[in-house]
């Protein structure tokens, strides 16, 4: 938690769990509006990790089939968390800039988030 993320700073989720992020990110499957906070994306990001390596040790192509079945949602999660910061969705095509792109989004996406509402809405909650 950093200075930026006190409980009584708008828009903190404080004991946000592996599951319920999860469970938030798959119940919005393919919403693309709103924003995402960094506990949201963050414990996403490593359940998708977990739930893709386990897959490829099974094997191959069911690891290649998870991922494909999880791109729709992580795309979703990195566009709410760029709209969290105040930023397009859009930003993510920056990965494809070679060498820097990655870096950048990946600065990007550990950033705290924009205190209040923005043109993108309220924090969720």
């Amino acid at each position: 938690m950093t200075p930026y993320d006190t409980p009584s700073s708008p828009g903190a989720v404080t004991g946000m769990t592996l599951s319920q992020a999860v469970s938030r990110c798959l119940n919005q499957y393919a919403t693309f509006g709103g924003r995402a906070t960094r506990p949201e994306f963050w414990w996403f990001a490593l359940a998708q990790f977990l739930v893709v390596m386990a897959a490829s040790i099974v094997g191959d192509r069911l690891g290649a089939l998870v991922a494909l079945a999880l791109l729709l949602p992580t795309l979703a999660v990195t566009t709410r968390r760029l709209h969290d910061m105040g930023r397009s969705g859009w930003w993510q095509l920056i990965y494809f800039l070679p060498l820097v792109g990655g870096l950048v989004l990946l600065w990007w996406l550990t950033r705290p988030s924009e205190p209040g509402a923005n043109r993108f809405g309220a924090p969720s909650a």
